[in-house]
Order: C-alpha cells, then sequence, then structure tokens
C-alpha cells in the first residue's frame, strides 16, 4: 500500500545549473524531478523510478511560477488565491500522508491529495478562460495536475 517510502529516487544528475525551470536562477528544487519518463532509466522491474514527493514540489513551485503571470484585477486575484492555495497544498498533503500513523489516516490524506489536485484542474480551466494567452501554460499545467490526480487515485485504490 505505502511503497512510495521504498521506491528509488531519481539519481541522474544534473548541469551545473542550481535552476528548477530553465532561464531562471532559482535554487532549490531540481529540474530533473520533473523529466520526461522516457529519459529515466528502466527499474529492474521494467518500471521507472520517480520521487514523487519531489515532483509535487516541482508542480508547486511551477503553479505558483505561473500564478504570477497572471495579471492582477479583481476577478483574477480569486483565481490565483485558490489556484496557489489548491496546486501547492498537492504537495504539502501528500508530505503529510508519508508521515501518517495509520493505514487509515495514509488514505484519508492521500485522498485529500487527488481533491486538491481536481481542484487544481478546475482553477486552470478557469484562468485559462480568463486569460487565454495563458491557456497554453495552462494546460500543460493542466496535464501535469491530472497525471498526479491519477497516481493519488491509484495509490488510494491499493
Amino acid at each position: 500500500m505505502r511503497n512510495t517510502k521504498h521506491q528509488t529516487p531519481n539519481t541522474r544528475k544534473t548541469s551545473n545549473s542550481n535552476s528548477q525551470f530553465p532561464g531562471t536562477a532559482e535554487p532549490g528544487l531540481e529540474h530533473d524531478a520533473f523529466v520526461l519518463r522516457d529519459d529515466l532509466p528502466a527499474a529492474p522491474n521494467g518500471r521507472h523510478p520517480f520521487d514523487l514527493e519531489k515532483r509535487t514540489a516541482v508542480f508547486g513551485a511551477n503553479i505558483v511560477k505561473f500564478s504570477k503571470k497572471i495579471p492582477r484585477d479583481p476577478t483574477n486575484n480569486r483565481l490565483i488565491d485558490q489556484l496557489v492555495g489548491c496546486g501547492t497544498s498537492v504537495g504539502a498533503n501528500y508530505c503529510e500522508a508519508n508521515e501518517a500513523v495509520s493505514k487509515r489516516d495514509f488514505r484519508c490524506t492521500i485522498a485529500r491529495c487527488s481533491k486538491e489536485a481536481k481542484e487544481t484542474l478546475f482553477f486552470l480551466r478557469m484562468v485559462a478562460a480568463s486569460e487565454p494567452a495563458l491557456a497554453e501554460e495552462a494546460r500543460t499545467l493542466y496535464r501535469e495536475a491530472r497525471e498526479l490526480q491519477l497516481i493519488f487515485n491509484t495509490i488510494y485504490r491499493k
């Protein structure tokens, strides 16, 4: 059920850049946590290893970066607040789930991760409708939020 702690993290070396986003100099998270699956070496069981905690952290950081591009106005302010709240909650709840004291607590927190990812999908859709110029970038984040939601649904069912 809770095999996420036992997965092999992505240990691929990055370039000398400390940036998680191409073209920026933001230290902290590693960009390679969000590489395409084709770039990862296959594990002995044929599956691709990944660190879901890092992936959700990078997703949250991408949501924050995206939200800074949205023009501020009374309508968008509410969308920005909601988007940042639910987009960053996905990773925070996953970290909390990894520290759960019981299986029931773990499942409840994973379910909350899935719900936050679903809420993120909704607000990304609203931002794309409000700001058509940002629709393509919102679509990329939408795909990642959907993948995370499916991952959490699978973890919940196991």
